[in-house]
């Protein structure tokens, strides 16, 4: 019986190699973005051509009404779930130092990143009780994509970093809440990775990587973190829920 993942952001960047990844590893796949249905519709048949029955939820995470909407939807359709990646995530729409930052910025972003990934993964916890105590061999995991930016100080885009290290103490909670019912949460924290969202500074990190920023001289791709979420959706780290993994080619290295 093929497992159920949904992964918010899904269409694009981080989250399409996430789902592409999943997909191949025999995975059938929801997928959520706010991009209409004909503007996926290629990532959805790049989906199905990996073996995924795929189904694609419109809508933002961060209205409540959206959130009910995309695990109906998912029941509809698939009736289980075994996996929730929560990867949408957006960046302030403007870099300012932190002494500039505006309250629409702080809400928007702490909003997206934070309050909906926590009342979307209340809601998905919820059921995966409900389906565990139905069938006891259930197997469920929750997945939270963070970044480096969860512990590494930006004062240019500070409510993105307050936003990371806030869905990194939801994970903490979640896997001590969780544990009584064996549902993993992990987190995923990915360093400088080539997606539209680093797009515009990619100057500016092609020098710092050149400079040594990481230990692996180059950018992260979407490949390099579906691969990590793989290997955790897959079971293969079934004693270390609450863990991080870090995949930032050892940007945060504590080196001399």
């Amino acid at each position: 019986m093929k497992k159920v993942a949904l992964i918010t952001g899904g269409s694009r960047g981080i989250g399409y190699g996430i789902a592409r990844h999943l997909a191949l590893n025999g995975f059938d796949i929801a997928i959520n973005g706010v991009r209409s249905l004909e503007s996926v519709k290629d990532v959805i048949q790049n989906l199905a051509n990996a073996g995924a029955d795929t189904l694609y939820c419109q809508g933002d995470i961060a209205s409540t009404e959206d959130r009910k909407k995309i695990i109906q939807r998912v029941k509809e359709h698939f009736g289980k779930l075994h996996l929730l990646v929560n990867n949408a995530g957006i960046a302030p729409p403007e870099r300012r130092d932190i002494l500039e930052m505006n309250e629409e910025s702080y809400d928007r972003v702490l909003t997206v990143n934070l309050k909906g990934a926590f009342f979307l993964a209340q809601q998905v916890a919820n059921w995966m009780i409900e389906q565990k105590k139905a069938d006891n061999e259930f197997g469920a995991c929750i997945i939270n994509i963070s970044s480096i930016s969860a512990s590494v100080a930006s004062v240019n885009r500070g409510e993105y970093c307050i936003s990371k290290a806030g869905l990194s103490m939801v994970t903490q909670l979640l896997a001590v809440r969780l544990g009584e019912f064996d549902i993993p949460v992990f987190e995923v924290r990915p360093g400088i990775i080539s997606t539209d969202m680093t797009a515009r500074v990619r100057e500016k990190y092609d020098r710092l990587i050149n400079e040594g920023l990481s230990v692996q001289k180059r950018w992260g791709y979407p490949d390099d973190v579906g691969k990590a979420v793989s290997a955790l959706a897959l079971g293969n780290f079934p004693y270390s829920t609450g863990q991080v993994i870090m995949v930032d080619g050892g940007l945060t290295l504590m080196r001399f």
